[in-house]
């Protein structure tokens, strides 16, 4: 069963994804694939390309050829349908505001929602899909990490 982490009030949703992602390469060996609207993946693209060369982490978009998608250890993928045909199974991070399709075809889904409160509203029904599901999650809340 796929392991679930809820990730939420992260005042950053995109450098906080950034963070997460380039820990889970660089240190943990993993592929990564990241799903959201089509502006928040360009922020983490951006994002990414900015690491230092030490902590640079090499990417490409779901619509890249097949030799660069087997190559490429995160995959920003804007669809649901593109990320169940991608062959990373590893990781999965969401920064959308849908369940993500297919989800649980991953080891892991890091569900992260912002402090905003719509985000946190559509977060909830995330929460209560997986629940219902009878998903374990595991809750990571920054509003308590920063007091």
């Amino acid at each position: 069963m796929t392991e679930i982490g809820f990730h939420f009030n992260t005042p950053d949703k995109a450098g906080y994804a950034c963070r997460l992602v380039r820990k889970a390469v660089n240190a943990r060996g993993l592929r990564v694939v990241v799903v959201g609207e089509p502006q928040m993946l360009d922020a983490i693209d951006a994002a990414l390309w900015q690491l230092s060369p030490c902590d640079f982490v090499a990417h490409c978009r779901a619509d890249a050829p097949p030799h660069l998608l087997s190559r490429s250890p995160v995959v920003l993928c804007a669809g649901d349908a593109e990320a169940a045909a991608l062959p990373h199974r590893e990781m999965l991070v969401n920064l959308g505001p849908a369940v993500p399709a297919g989800f649980e075809r991953f080891e892991r889904l890091i569900d992260i929602v912002s402090s905003e409160p719509e985000d946190r509203q559509i977060g909830r029904s995330r929460w209560r899909h997986y629940a219902d599901r009878g998903y374990s999650i595991q809750p990571h809340d920054f509003a308590r990490s920063a007091s």
